[in-house]
């Protein structure tokens, strides 16, 4: 008897960034629920693609700053597809406020949305698995929330949703405490890179056992960990040039493609193994070590310079 198709349940997916999460998830198989607001006629389409793409979809109306709505969202998804393995919480409230202008309505507004919902949700979630689980001890579910960079590089700008952001990534930690091991939480930086890691954690979730997932795990630790370094301006993102050189060689030598198909954990290791050999008996300029920089070293470096203004200005520690 083969295993039910995979469902999970991508928060304000009707378009956007959201839109092409859900898609990225149907390519691989996936069955998406739609979760949607106010934008009907993009959730039909998104549905329908996603449907084109893995057999099955449905759309879900929820105002996800309302508590009941909130609560019945699960139950719903749960009764069209049968089942639910995963939620990517992508959905969010995003309104300009600043210290100047913040009121306790705009601060519960954000929170209600872009924390309280992503946590009923998890709950609920956590709540189905333990219910699969007394038929199907292995069961296991994903949650992935969707965070902001403007965490980890603060301004005082859209204050009350960087204060929503904040408190679903410490919500994100406690979860996945709370509700290991029936839950693995995923948590990181919005945007379009985010929305790949996004699609790589319920691949790994859904498809990856044993030392495969462990290493998996590291990976995608190990990617969160860059991205946190580089928008913390922690690192100058110029000194990771000539990195992905190695990368690319660990993964040919492996024996996996560059477009996807064939290849094996062994074999990457393999050639991250080898690359490392080649390093240490010849060794390259893949990375050097950083010495503090002034800002008018910055401004004067011909890199910088060469950028167009606006993204130079970008650069500059003000």
């Amino acid at each position: 008897m083969s295993a039910p198709t995979r469902t999970v349940l991508v928060t304000g997916s009707a378009k956007r960034l959201g839109r092409e999460i859900a898609l990225a998830l149907a390519r691989v198989g996936w069955q998406v629920a739609v979760h949607y607001r106010d934008s009907l006629e993009d959730a039909t389409h998104t549905s329908s693609e996603c449907t084109r793409l893995s057999g099955n979809s449905a759309s879900f109306r929820a105002n996800l700053g309302n508590e009941a709505a909130v609560r019945n969202l699960l139950p719903r998804v749960i009764a069209h597809f049968g089942h639910l393995d995963a939620l990517v919480n992508s959905a969010s409230t995003f309104e300009h406020d600043a210290p100047a202008s913040f009121s306790f309505a705009a601060m519960e507004k954000h929170m209600r949305s872009n924390t309280g919902a992503a946590i009923l949700l998890s709950q609920a979630l956590h709540k189905h698995v333990q219910e699969r689980q007394a038929t199907d001890p292995s069961a296991r579910g994903a949650v992935v929330n969707l965070l902001d960079q403007k965490l980890w590089n603060q301004n005082p700008d859209f204050f009350s949703y960087t204060l929503s952001k904040a408190a679903l990534e410490a919500a994100g930690t406690m979860l996945a405490l709370a509700l290991a091991p029936q839950l693995q939480h995923y948590g990181g930086l919005s945007g379009v890179l985010h929305a790949g890691v996004a699609v790589a954690a319920l691949s790994l979730a859904g498809q990856a056992t044993g030392r495969r997932r462990l290493i998996g795990d590291a990976v995608l630790a190990g990617l969160a960990g860059v991205v946190h370094v580089c928008s913390n301006r922690l690192a100058n993102p110029f000194d990771l040039v000539g990195i992905e050189i190695g990368v690319i060689a660990a993964v040919v030598l492996g024996g996996a493609r560059i477009t996807g198909g064939t290849g094996t954990v062994t074999g990457t290791l393999l050639g991250v193994f080898l690359v490392v050999v080649g390093l240490v008996l010849a060794p390259l300029p893949l990375t050097r070590t950083r010495t503090p920089r002034t800002v008018a070293s910055i401004r004067n470096d011909t890199r910088v310079r060469s950028l167009r203004p606006q993204v130079a200005q970008e650069l500059v520690p003000r």
